[in-house]
């Protein structure tokens, strides 16, 4: 039995003739990803009156972004480049745990977000006290810890199979479900595995953020006037726009039956999470936020 000691993404296959293009395409995607990313960061970090709970946790995940991105992107270029892209074994389960935490991570500061939101909106006479400093850094600090613990016991259970088949992963990067398609020993733990994860760390806070969300629209439609009311639920709509963006396509595509007939269609709705969701992120965030608009005009100036 030959152990495996490098993989071939097979990437995007035949484009005939499209490589170079969607390279040109997915590279811009990906500097604009970053360059907005950066830009939110660099005005939330300068911008003594952005020094806020909201604000903080958005620099935070903006950081994650670039670290997100990063992990996908430059290896998804190179497969457009080179049809069929080497990666050794051990920075295919690298690329799979940065991955899989950085999904973690980001779904518990959507979680924290929400509850900021929650508390300012539905409890702002104790928010000072509750969101105070020492409070916003044990929530970054807990999401921060908690994502990268979470796919660890995932990582032993994928990468301690035998893969004695074909090294060809049909995808642009190293996920789960093309990698477990490579494996001719039993599966079954490593994916009760990734369920009980998944449950876990992005079901877990999806619920709490839902419920936040819950809260949060029940004591808006109770304001009485109109004007308080979209002035309440401004502060929150960047934030619910994310989220239902984020986890809509993350829904789609690890929701979506994973027979051979499908194997093309899930490439496809894997850019939906790895590079349009990352690009639109901050246009959302500096687009329908007042705060970090004027901020930035400041800057420029």
């Amino acid at each position: 039995m030959t152990q495996i000691s490098e993989f071939i993404l097979l990437g995007f296959g035949d484009l005939h003739g499209l490589q170079f293009l969607l390279f040109v395409i997915f590279l811009t995607i990906y500097v604009v990803t970053l360059m907005g990313n950066i830009v939110i960061l660099t005005v939330v970090s300068v911008d003594c009156t952005l020094h806020m709970p909201m604000y903080f946790f958005l620099g935070h995940f903006s950081f994650l972004e670039i670290g997100y991105t990063t992990t996908i992107e430059p290896m998804m270029l190179r497969t457009l480049l080179s049809a069929h892209e080497p990666i050794s074994f051990l920075a295919c389960a690298c690329q799979f745990y940065f991955f899989a935490a950085l999904v973690a991570t980001e779904c518990f500061f959507l979680a924290v977000m929400s509850y900021d939101r929650y508390i300012a909106i539905c409890n702002p006479l104790h928010y000072p006290s509750i969101m105070d400093h020492w409070g916003c850094l044990q929530l970054a600090s807990a999401s921060w810890v908690a994502g990268f613990l979470a796919p660890i016991l995932l990582m032993v259970f994928i990468f301690q199979l035998t893969f004695c088949a074909t090294n060809e992963i049909d995808h642009f990067f190293c996920d789960f479900k093309p990698i477990m398609k490579l494996a001719c020993t039993d599966t079954q733990v490593a994916e009760m595995t990734s369920f009980i994860c998944t449950s876990l760390f992005a079901l877990g806070p999806f619920l709490l953020t839902l419920a936040s969300y819950i809260h949060i629209i029940s004591t808006v439609l109770r304001i009485p006037s109109i004007t308080g009311m979209k002035r309440a639920f401004s502060t929150c709509s960047s934030h619910l726009t994310v989220v239902t963006l984020y986890y809509g396509t993350l829904g789609i595509v690890y929701g979506f039956p994973s027979g051979p007939q499908y194997e093309k269609l899930l490439k496809l709705l894997s850019l939906l999470y790895t590079v349009l969701t990352p690009v639109l992120n901050p246009v959302i965030y500096t687009l329908r936020n007042k705060d970090v608009k004027a901020a930035l005009r400041k800057l420029v100036q």
